[in-house]
C-alpha cells in the first residue's frame, strides 16, 4: 500500500432518516477523487468513526471502495474495544479496503505488551496492512513506536499529539530499527498548519480535513509546499488555515463539526453530525463561509 500527496478523510453523510446517505456518500469521494489525493481514509475521525454502528461502517467503507476502484489506497477506520475493532477490521478487509487505521482503544489504558497485543490480533484478523494512530490518551515514546512497528501487517504510525520533538526521535528510532518503508503522517485536525514543521522531521504525508470542503486549496497549498512556492504557502496559511484553526478551536468538536458544514456550504448535503458533536453556531458558520471564500480566492477557484 503506497500512499502520497494529500490524504483525504471524507465525512460520513446521514440522510433524513438518520442513517448512512450511501448516494451522497459516493458523490463526496467522486468529487474529492477529481482533486487528486493519495489515499482516501473512509469512516475515520472527520467520518464520525465512534458514532457508525457495525452495519454503517461497513456500508461506508463498500461504498468508498466502489467509487475509488483502484485508484489510490483505501483505508478504513478500525479501534475502540477489542471485539469491534476485530470486526470492523475483518469486514473492511471483505470490503476491499486496501488498509486499516487503527484508533486507540477507548478509556483502557494499558501497558505496551498489552497494547501490542491489541494491534497484533487486530492486524492478524485485517490481514491487510494496519496504521496506528497516536491520539488522546496515547502517546507513544520511541521504544514502545518501535515494538509496535516490528508487529507483522503494521506498516505507519498516524500522529495526531503534535509533540514535534517526540514525533522526531520515534522517526529516528524506527527508521534506525525497522527500516525507511515504515509510514508516517502528520494527521492534526488541520494538519497544513504544521505540514511545514512535519517535514522538517521527515515526515511529508498529511491528512487534509480541509480536502473535504475546499479540495483545490488542499491541492494548491500542498502543490505550494512540493514546488517550494513559499509566498503562497504563507498567504494561505496566514489567510485561511491560521485562522481556520483558531475558529476550529472555539468549541469542542469543531474539528469535524465545521467540516461538515463546510462540505453543507459546498452544496452537498452531508446532514448533521452526531451526538455528542454539536451543529456550529451561526456566527461561527458565517466566518466559515468568510474563510472559505478567502482560500478559494487564493488560489483562483471560482
Amino acid at each position: 500500500m503506497r500512499l502520497g500527496g494529500v490524504l483525504f478523510f471524507p465525512v460520513t453523510p446521514f440522510g433524513p432518516d438518520g442513517g448512512v446517505a450511501v448516494d451522497v456518500l459516493a458523490e463526496h469521494v467522486r468529487a474529492g477523487m477529481a482533486h487528486g489525493p493519495g489515499g482516501v481514509f473512509v469512516a475515520c475521525g472527520t467520518g464520525e468513526f465512534p458514532s457508525l454502528s457495525t452495519e454503517e461502517h461497513r456500508l461506508a467503507v463498500r461504498t468508498a471502495v466502489a467509487e475509488v476502484n483502484g485508484r489510490v489506497p483505501v483505508v478504513a477506520g478500525a479501534g475502540g474495544p477489542l471485539g469491534a475493532a476485530l470486526r470492523q477490521a475483518k469486514q473492511a478487509a471483505a470490503a476491499g479496503a486496501d488498509g486499516v487505521l487503527l484508533l486507540p482503544p477507548y478509556l483502557s489504558q494499558g501497558p505496551v505488551p498489552g497494547l501490542r497485543d491489541y494491534v497484533r490480533a487486530v492486524a492478524e484478523a485485517a490481514g491487510i496492512p494496519v496504521i496506528l494512530y497516536q491520539r488522546g490518551g496515547l502517546a507513544l515514546d520511541p521504544a514502545a513506536a518501535v515494538e509496535l512497528a516490528r508487529v507483522p501487517g503494521v506498516v505507519g504510525l498516524k500522529d495526531g499529539i503534535g509533540d514535534i520533538d517526540r514525533m522526531a526521535r520515534i522517526v529516528c528510532a524506527v527508521r534506525r530499527e525497522i527500516g525507511p518503508g515504515f509510514a508516517f503522517f502528520n494527521g492534526l485536525p488541520t494538519a497544513e498548519l504544521t505540514a511545514p514543521a512535519y517535514r522538517g522531521i521527515g515526515v511529508d504525508l498529511y491528512s487534509s480535513a480541509a480536502f473535504c470542503f475546499v479540495p483545490e486549496v488542499a491541492a494548491a497549498f500542498r502543490g505550494a509546499l512540493d514546488s517550494g512556492d513559499d509566498d503562497l504557502v504563507r498567504r494561505l496559511t496566514d489567510e485561511f488555515y491560521a485562522p481556520l484553526v483558531e475558529l476550529r478551536s472555539a468549541v469542542p468538536g469543531y474539528a469535524v463539526s465545521l467540516v461538515k458544514a463546510g462540505v453543507r456550504l459546498g452544496g452537498l448535503d452531508a446532514g448533521p453530525v452526531r451526538p455528542p458533536l454539536a451543529e456550529p453556531a451561526p456566527e461561527h458558520l458565517q466566518e466559515l463561509s468568510r474563510l472559505i471564500k478567502a482560500g478559494r480566492a487564493l488560489v483562483g477557484a471560482r
